[in-house]
């Protein structure tokens, strides 16, 4: 119920951070599911079942490890890894540096080397560092530093 009010009876545009949660989604009709955790490559037929069975399963990629192993299992004619380039801007737990030169050639990897197959749809930051915050001003300027960070990277 929650999920349906999220978005507005859509049941579009749902970010989970497991399968199990992908799954619990899809089967209550949910169709459009970003997985916000980097492509786990142990499930990576989990992974292509939902991306064949929703009208629009992302995922997160944060190596091109991932991105090789997403070209090494192409989804059915017709049909696009839908992926999003996760960028790690301070928490330390999950992505790459925007600052890192290697950040900036897996988004063009992404973008370029197979659009056949891969989509790069956008690029994803999760400001968990604000967990050990203890007051709005301390969130506001991790989302600050945080957009600023995604901003530059997109820019540049």
């Amino acid at each position: 119920e929650g999920a349906e009010l999220a978005t507005g009876g859509t049941r579009r545009g749902i970010v989970v951070s497991t399968l199990a949660e992908a799954h619990f989604f899809a089967a209550g009709g949910f169709d459009d599911i970003l997985y916000a955790y980097p492509l786990p490559g142990g499930r990576l037929e989990e992974c292509a079942a939902l991306a064949q069975r929703l009208q629009a399963f992302q995922l997160l990629l944060d190596s091109p490890e991932a991105l090789a192993l997403l070209r090494q299992r192409p989804l059915p004619a017709g049909r696009r890894w839908l992926v999003w380039l996760k960028l790690d801007c301070g928490n330390g737990r999950a992505g790459v540096r925007p600052t890192d030169p290697g950040a900036l050639a897996l988004a063009r990897a992404i973008a370029e080397e197979a659009p056949e197959e891969v989509t790069l749809v956008g690029v994803y930051a999760h400001c968990g560092d604000t967990y050990g915050c203890r007051d709005v001003p301390a969130v506001q300027a991790i989302a600050r530093a945080t957009a600023t960070a995604v901003l530059r990277f997109v820019t540049a």
